[in-house]
């Protein structure tokens, strides 16, 4: 399997820059805001979106060098996912992320959800001010689907009302969306053509519905690999493809019976570890992997559409990269 440090090979010097670039834009004089937003800096994770907008980017850019418009777009996608991590560790009350105390564990819950605030704000104020509102309007497309993702889900943890299409639906808007977004406005940022920027779109969608799929495989593999809680979605009733094609080959008596278990999770904790087993025993990662292994070769689909350049290798390796990560 390659590494990140592999695919990034083509663009370490244009990933210094853009480290660089996203500090300046972030910079705050005062002590706490700066001391937080160095914590979120430091724990920020693969950082694949922006890895793709500027792969994206480098390969339509031909010989040019990439610019501010590049920098910028890779800001904005990964600043978005920063901060609604942030507000997701707030609103599921965790403790970690990534192995490390969580935002809100340090700061308590009312300066997390400002610090989330703070990037965001902070983000589309640099954006508006180089006035590049193609590549603003872009983005924020993938903002409400993104929110409305994450309240699909929380409504069928709720109900435990989950078929394949409500589930797609969720990981697209929850997920694939901003992968999607990440390749498609890195190809605008350069200037690329509208067919090119959608078929870029549609890679990264195809990718990250992959990527979301492999996180759901992956939450039933031990804490040590993951770096979050084993069995994370059982324990907050969450229905994700690994349970779901387990229910779906069981009896209607069998399947009640799995259901009425996670839906009594909260009080029975165990219950989360027993069915974690039963999906693992009864193939429901395997049939997953399956499903995820479909969407990875429909971004590659879609990348045969470009000639051969070191730029597209990487992108090639990021689709094996995601599929083959054990975190």
């Amino acid at each position: 399997m390659p590494s990140l440090k592999d695919i990034q090979k083509p663009i370490v010097a244009e990933m210094s820059h853009y480290e660089e670039y996203l500090r300046r834009s972030l910079h705050s004089d005062n002590t706490l805001v700066s001391t937080m937003l160095e914590y979120v800096f430091s724990n920020r994770g693969k950082g694949i979106r922006p890895l793709m907008v500027l792969l994206s980017a480098a390969m339509h850019a031909g010989a040019q060098p990439l610019g501010e418009r590049s920098y910028l777009a890779a800001m904005l996608i990964e600043m978005i996912h920063t901060a609604s991590l942030v507000h997701d560790d707030v609103i599921d009350e965790a403790n970690v992320r990534r192995g490390k105390p969580s935002v809100n564990a340090l700061w308590r819950s009312r300066r997390a959800v400002l610090i989330g605030d703070y990037i965001l704000a902070q983000s589309y104020t640099t954006g508006m001010k180089s006035g590049a509102f193609d590549i603003v309007s872009y983005i924020t497309k993938c903002m409400g689907e993104i929110c409305e993702g994450e309240l699909i889900q929380s409504d069928q943890s709720d109900r435990l009302e989950m078929t394949r299409e409500i589930y797609f639906d969720i990981i697209y808007k929850k997920t694939a969306t901003l992968l999607g977004t990440s390749s498609g406005v890195g190809a605008l940022s350069v200037g690329a053509s509208t067919e090119q920027v959608q078929i870029m779109k549609e890679f990264g969608d195809n990718l990250g519905m992959a990527f979301q799929i492999k996180d759901d495989i992956l939450d039933y593999t031990p804490t040590a690999h993951t770096g979050k809680p084993s069995c994370g979605d059982l324990k907050e009733r969450k229905i994700t493809l690994p349970l779901l094609t387990v229910l779906e080959k069981s009896s209607d008596t069998e399947a009640q019976r799995l259901l009425q278990l996670l839906s009594d999770v909260r009080k029975k904790p165990s219950n989360a570890s027993y069915l974690c087993k039963y999906v693992t025993d009864h193939g429901g990662l395997e049939m997953a992997a399956k499903i995820m292994n479909y969407y990875t070769e429909k971004a590659r689909a879609q990348l045969s559409l470009y000639s051969e350049s070191s730029f597209h290798a990487s992108l090639d390796q990021l689709c094996t990269f995601l599929a083959e990560r054990d975190q």
